[in-house]
């Protein structure tokens, strides 16, 4: 789960408009599908060439170009030439190190951010998205296929008229907002969790639940690494005074600014309660010990005496006045459970046991 920024020698001193991918490769191949729609329908369809997608981008309407797969330079290079973008936005979105950001070109807008996902097992793992439009055209880069923005594409093909009637710059948004939608499901994950950690821990704590504990802050802090710097972007493009986003759809940039600071306060809370958790974790351990201990000191206290009454009567001096007396032994044994009765009043009395 913890990562760490590393650079490559290959990546050291290169041109900031140099297509090199920079990051793992999550996929063998890459993959294009295209929606290019209107208020007068839509259109689907997958491609394997750029050229065959340019063609729509000419037409009256919204073209969105989805890629799957960031790693193909030659890809990088054909998106380049066809829709005239420059090679410094391309290079950008091929370096899936890069910290979400915000940049205004003179032929586009480009947008950049973490999407988290959550598997079967509840491991966290983050893929980059980037965003580059204008006008009439949206392109996105993801390092792999997934269903993220399923309901996005659901809404295009019932021709919701919001985003029918809308831009490229409410394409844009719908797609953050999917993403920043999210990061609240996948934080909501975590309440789950955080309660079956509070249950153990008002039954018997053990080794497992510091383990979960502990895996649990590793987690949350691999969410807060991509929650934070996004929250940074969208402030930082709500500040802007940009063409390419429309009077009309600020106000639903507003609402990302709202929504990924939700994320923000919710990762903060599930991060105080954690270590609230992790407190009380060693509190519970610490009286647990305590109270071993007590036990041991009352039980070790309450055989000095015993001890030292059968060390002087097991002496082997021949003149003990006790030593032949009838009932000597018995006596012995009722002056020890007098001592150890009225020693165990007092320990309770004084709320020691």
């Amino acid at each position: 789960m913890t990562e760490f920024i590393k650079k490559g020698v290959h990546e050291i001193g290169i041109s900031p408009d140099d297509l090199l991918f920079i990051g793992e490769q999550k996929s063998e191949s890459v993959h294009l599908s295209l929606f290019h729609y209107s208020p007068k329908g839509y259109v689907e369809k997958q491609f394997t060439t750029i050229a065959e997608a340019a063609e729509f981008a000419k037409q009256e309407g919204v073209t969105w170009l989805n890629i799957d797969g960031v790693h193909c330079t030659s890809l990088m290079e054909e998106i380049s030439i066809a829709f005239g973008l420059e090679r410094m936005v391309l290079a950008d979105a091929m370096n899936t190190h890069t910290r979400p950001r915000f940049q205004e070109f003179d032929d586009c807008l480009f947008v950049n951010m973490k999407m988290l996902k959550a598997n079967e097992t509840k491991n966290i793992s983050a893929d980059q998205l980037s965003l580059l439009f204008n006008e009439r055209l949206l392109i996105s880069f993801q390092e792999e296929k997934g269903v993220v923005f399923e309901p996005i594409r659901e809404r295009i093909r019932k021709q919701r008229r919001r985003i029918s009637h809308g831009g490229t710059d409410f394409l844009a948004f719908a797609l953050l907002d999917v993403v920043i939608d999210n990061y609240i499901y996948v934080l909501g994950e975590f309440a789950d969790e955080i309660e079956v950690i509070e249950d153990s821990l008002f039954k018997r704590p053990n080794q497992r639940t510091i383990i979960h504990i502990k895996q649990m802050k590793q987690k949350l802090n691999y969410i807060r690494r991509t929650i934070l710097p996004a929250r940074d972007m969208i402030i930082t493009l709500n500040k802007s005074d940009t063409e390419y986003i429309g009077d009309d759809v600020n106000v639903h940039y507003k609402e990302l600014e709202d929504n990924i600071r939700q994320a923000t306060e919710t990762s903060e809370s599930f991060r105080e309660i954690l270590n609230d958790q992790l407190n009380l974790y060693n509190s519970t351990l610490n009286n647990r010990l305590n109270d071993t201990m007590r036990f041991l000191t009352v039980f070790s206290v309450l055989f000095i005496p015993l001890t030292f009454i059968a060390g002087v009567y097991g002496t082997n001096f021949d003149n003990l006045p006790e030593l032949h007396l009838t009932y000597g032994y018995y006596m012995m044994w009722g002056l020890m459970l007098v001592i150890s009765v009225t020693m165990l009043f007092f320990f309770r009395r004084k709320k020691w046991l």
